[in-house]
């Protein structure tokens, strides 16, 4: 429809255009010829009236507006005068009806740095509910609801506080990824049929696995070894491990644990039957 619209704006511009030079005299008898086409359409037509398209009825309105009804009512058109105006109104209505259509109900949104802020003090401060978050923002001055607040870190997915303050085993992690080593063996066979025990380390911030060794009898000799070359590495590399997680198992002799120990490497065990504990290395292996 305004694809329609501006083309007949524009055509019926150029028209206006070309009447400039015309005298008053050729105007006039252009309308008396107008009128004498209109009497002939009209007696063919009769009792049929023309249809107007949606772009034609709004260039008629827009034309024929500005007269006073006195002088509409002298013209001779095709479609009554109160119809023009009719169409007018019924424009000057959709126009309205669209512009509150744009117009968002209910409150206005709450200001992106305010909703930045509540997320702010919520993650640094896992133990403040919204009630808390809600007085400190009324501290520093900024005027907001506590229902706010409340929807706000809803729509986060930031959970309330008695289940955010719990601390989730990866949670923990998480954090103390840095510091930590995890090691475990793992089980394979040779082409020759021969099972072997291999032992691997993984750093849990790099994800970099240290494959230390394999052995179809993992002694206790051999396994010291293992974690002296171990320790040997990680100083070549700079490497500043602060934890080692192993499971249980009994290839492990009191004595690897001792030398970590002495090079400031603090050996975590794994509960009984709970391979989560030990959930990155469990994975690379695929038990």
């Amino acid at each position: 429809m305004l694809l329609r619209f501006a083309y007949l704006a524009v055509t019926n511009a150029f028209a206006a255009l070309r009447l400039l030079p015309l005298s008053d005299r050729a105007k006039e008898v252009e309308i008396l010829a107008l009128r004498h086409q209109i009497t002939v359409l009209e007696r063919q037509l009769g009792d049929r009236r023309p249809r107007f398209t949606a772009p034609e009825r709004a260039l008629l309105a827009a034309l024929l507006h500005p007269l006073p009804r006195g002088v509409l009512r002298r013209l001779r058109l095709t479609v009554h005068p109160d119809t023009v105006l009719r169409w007018h109104r019924d424009l000057v209505r959709r126009r309205h009806a669209k512009a509150s259509q744009r117009k968002r109900p209910g409150r206005p949104r709450t200001v992106h740095s305010i909703r930045v802020l509540v997320l702010r003090l919520a993650r640094e401060n896992p133990t403040w509910g919204y009630p808390r978050i809600h007085g400190e923002l009324a501290l520093l001055g900024i005027r907001v609801a506590a229902s706010t607040v409340w929807e706000i870190l809803k729509t986060a997915g930031i959970d309330p506080v008695p289940e955010r303050g719990t601390t989730t085993w990866a949670g923990f992690l998480r954090p103390q990824a840095d510091a930590i080593l995890a090691c475990d063996f793992f089980e394979t066979v040779t082409l020759t049929g021969q099972r072997q025990y291999v032992f691997a380390v993984i750093e849990h911030a790099t994800r970099r696995i240290r494959v230390l060794g394999s052995t179809p009898h993992p002694t206790a000799a051999w396994v010291t070894q293992a974690v002296r070359n171990l320790v040997m590495d990680l100083d070549d590399a700079g490497t500043k491990a602060a934890f080692l997680i192993r499971d249980r198992d009994a290839k492990f002799p009191a004595l690897f644990d001792q030398v970590l120990a002495d090079t400031g490497i603090r050996t975590v065990l794994t509960a009984v039957r709970t391979p989560r504990m030990n959930a990155v290395m469990e994975r690379w292996v695929r038990t």
